[in-house]
């Protein structure tokens, strides 16, 4: 079993002391990456919950050389399985566990000392954010703030506060500040360094208008900032001087529990800075205090000087920002996006050198009236995954490997993530051994006007998961949505089916040019088929290419290819058909309904009749190309408590003739999940007797996360998203020698190629299009007003007199 697809940026990673490594929460695991190359060097498996924090806990002042150099390679770990542990991540080994019982969202160790005989002791403490499960999900304090002695393994003192949810704890460079923000107030409070004891501990608020949602302490003065929902950034400077003066720890009037308001907070002064158009993700000062980072849903990090105010940007990191981490050195920073990449950044130009990229998340948005829903393309010979992304490219994911192959931009336009959705990818299809993809992109109507359905063909470049514009097709159908495409097994053919009535077959064929030019392929319509003027939800090729199954609404139609006729008709299923597929080369062909009376079918081809049936909430199906089996993922009831996009499921394996399951396995968060069959991989099945084509063949599941398995269909295993048995670990760094060594790596230079002229058949309405691209490489308005206008106006031949 093989797992993969986790998130790189569910928590803030964490530098190795030296800055060498870096250190991602990953599901169930840390993963242990090298900053130079970004290549996976170890994992650190051990928890059984998700990982939520990675602390670098930083040498005690004042240590020896060889004991600081022994410690830089440890680290803690916290996770939601209510235990934190003690890495050696330098060998991946697993030093201690401290078991906490409660769900840990948060974690923060200080830089403490205590006194032991008369001299001091570095002594680890942590605090932790917990979440009380015991307490019903409806109580308003859930979230706990507690202390432990990482030494002896136990709490000590009493819970530090308790807030509505467990939030996230920041602590200044130096150990001595902590901090939370709960809604309107930021709580911080002062921790003795040394001779760290309990009762010492001080705390003050400090108070906003808005909620705030991140904060950050200067490394050396009495400075807080804080970002709110609004885009405002807060800068306290000298907070705490009331509450926190005297070094005794001795009690000042100060202490006495009474709320400060925003007129009387201890601090001198409250200056507000404002750019962000939406909420602060991340507020982060540079080591020597003089800068301040910001970052939030724009995708720029922003760079404040910190005794002006003045600014500069670092733009176009292409996803909302959600954390911000630097290394000790200072040479390095990491740079965590919601698309789950984490670029590592030279400073201070702030340069990406390098990017971790994990499976991208799903698109964050509505349900855009219901209109979309999460779509895969799987290939199974190169065992990728085709993934539509927010910014309107496909990436292709290898799912054995667990590492980004390549990204396709489908639509050349700006995006902003803090734009609404204007343009989406409806459907992406690959045609059976890789050669061929199409890609569907809607672009919305503007206050019920407009709207555009583009229809792409693009052929596979020298590698998988490379793949180059061939044809761009406007309104393939008018005005009507496209439901479904489908390529034919060994031919360049592919059909769209339509929601408008009828379906399209297209063929690629060689355009004749002049004699000095080169001949160039292109894809065409080569006819059109229709049955009763009814939507057609759904089409599929069988395994030899030679029937055309298409789903006109709830009657499966069966056509020849090549001469477009209809050869036969089979019974209605109970309601519209949402997904036909040809079950390997047997005579039975498979259909799924998805609306309030689902259905999965199994019909017989030659009788033209149905074999059996059953009434089935299923998300997605697949057919095995050669043996007479298929998969479903069903879904399960919602339990008390868990939401629509949480809903489980179940995968059930079918032979077509028998309706009896063959194999069942329980699967999490299914609702936008998918399943597939791929090449098999021989650490798998090795051993298995049912092979196809020779080869051994795995079945993928991906769930509405992205977290996928790939599994043998014919064991017995449960299925765990968490641990992988198959990793692409880089076991040993190279250090650059030479001329590299001294100067660095030159710039690999690639030959020029000459970019294939991309054919495009014309819209009925060309103004859908002549405003389309990127803003810096539009026309001139003196070309573009022109050419609309020349668009309205309605044209007459002219009679030679």
């Amino acid at each position: 079993m093989i797992t993969g697809g986790q998130s790189y940026v569910s928590a803030p990673p964490a530098f190795s002391a030296d800055g060498r490594l870096l250190l991602v929460c990953t599901g169930r695991t840390v993963s242990v990456f090298s900053a130079s190359t970004g290549m996976l060097v170890s994992e650190l498996e051990g928890h059984e919950g998700d990982v939520t924090a990675v602390v670098v806990a930083p040498p005690p002042v004042g240590a020896p050389a060889a004991a600081a150099a022994k410690l830089a390679s440890y680290c803690w770990t916290a996770g939601l399985d209510g235990v934190l542990i003690y890495w050696d991540f330098a060998a991946a080994e697993l030093v201690r566990k401290v078991q906490v019982g409660l769900p840990v969202h948060s974690m923060v160790i200080p830089n403490i000392t205590r006194i032991s005989r008369g001299a001091e002791i570095y002594t680890p403490f942590a605090f932790v954010s917990v979440e009380d499960t015991s307490k019903p999900s409806n109580e308003k304090l859930r979230g706990q703030l507690r202390i432990y002695d990482l030494t002896k393994g136990r709490q000590v003192g009493s819970l530090l506060a308790e807030t509505r949810k467990p939030e996230m704890i920041v602590a200044s460079s130096s150990g001595e500040f902590l901090g939370i923000t709960n809604k309107r107030k930021l709580h911080v409070w002062r921790t003795p360094t040394k001779d760290f004891k309990t009762d010492k501990i001080r705390k003050i608020k400090l108070s906003h208008t808005k909620n705030l949602n991140t904060l950050a302490f200067h490394p050396s003065e009495r400075i807080v900032a804080s970002g709110d929902a609004t885009g405002r950034i807060l800068i306290w400077r000298g907070f705490g001087n009331a509450k926190f003066s005297g070094s005794d720890g001795a009690k000042s009037k100060l202490d006495e529990d009474r709320g400060d308001v925003r007129g009387n907070g201890d601090a001198d002064t409250c200056t507000t800075w404002h750019w962000h158009s939406s909420g602060v993700k991340f507020l982060k000062f540079s080591t020597d205090g003089a800068y301040l980072f910001s970052g939030g849903m724009e995708g720029v990090i922003v760079v404040w000087q910190l005794d002006t105010g003045k600014r500069r940007y670092k733009p176009r990191l292409g996803s909302p920002l959600l954390s911000f981490v630097d290394s000790p050195d200072s040479s390095i920073s990491c740079v965590s996006c919601m698309n789950n990449q984490v670029h590592l950044l030279k400073m201070p130009n702030m340069e990406v050198m390098k990017s971790i990229a994990g499976i991208k998340l799903p698109i964050s948005s509505p349900n855009l009236g219901g209109c979309y829903r999460d779509v895969y393309a799987f290939d199974y010979s190169n065992k990728l995954v085709a993934v539509p992304t927010e910014d309107y490219c496909i990436q292709f994911y290898d799912l054995f490997e667990n590492t980004e192959v390549s990204e396709v931009q489908v639509c050349e336009r700006n995006f902003q993530p803090v734009d609404d959705i204007t343009m989406y990818i409806s459907l992406v299809s690959l045609s059976i051994n890789g050669n061929f993809m199409c890609t569907i992109d809607i672009k919305l109507p503007e206050e019920e006007l407009g709207g555009l359905v583009t229809l792409k063909f693009w052929n596979q470049g020298s590698r998988a998961g490379q793949y180059f514009l061939s044809t761009v097709i406007y309104e393939p159908h008018s005005d009507a949505g496209i439901s479904a495409i489908a390529f034919r097994p060994g031919k360049s053919m592919a059909v769209s089916s339509s929601f408008g009535g009828n379906f399209k077959v297209w063929v690629q064929s060689m355009l004749s040019q002049p004699s000095d030019e080169k001949n160039q392929s292109g894809w065409r319509c080569q006819s059109v088929g229709s049955y009763k003027n009814k939507p057609m939800t759904a089409a599929t090729f069988s395994s030899d290419g030679s029937v055309l199954a298409v789903a006109a609404e709830s009657v499966v139609t069966l056509w020849d290819p090549d001469n477009n006729a209809l050869v036969g008709v089979i019974a209605e299923a109970l309601s519209p058909i949402t997904k036909l597929s040809f079950i390997g080369t047997s005579p039975f062909l498979m259909s799924l309904s998805q609306s309030s009376k689902p259905q999965v079918a199994m019909w017989n081809v030659p009788n033209l009749s149905m074999q059996w049936s059953y009434s089935l909430f299923a998300e997605a199906a697949c057919c095995s190309s050669s043996r007479s089996e298929f998969a479903v993922l069903a879904l399960l009831s919602c339990s008390d408590g868990e939401t629509q996009a949480e809903q489980d499921g179940v995968i059930l394996l079918f032979d077509a003739e028998n309706p009896k399951p063959v194999s069942s396995w329980s699967v999490k968060k299914a609702r936008g999940g998918s399943v597939a069959f791929l090449k098999g991989d021989s650490s798998l099945d090795a051993n298995s007797k049912d092979m196809i084509d020779g080869e051994p063949s795995s079945l993928v599941y991906i769930n509405s996360s992205h977290e996928y398995v790939i599994f043998d269909p014919r064991s017995s295993e449960e299925l765990h998203i968490g641990k992988s048995a198959h990793k692409n670990v880089q076991t040993e760094e190279l250090a650059p020698i030479g001329y590299a060594s001294i100067f660095g790596e030159l710039p690999k230079l690639e030959s020029k190629k000459d970019a294939p002229e991309i054919l495009f058949i014309p819209s009925e309405r060309p103004w859908e299009t002549i405003f389309s691209g990127s803003s810096h490489v539009l026309p001139p308005l003196t070309k573009l007003c022109p050419a609309f206008l020349a668009s309205l106006l309605e044209k007459r031949p002219v009679a030679n007199e």
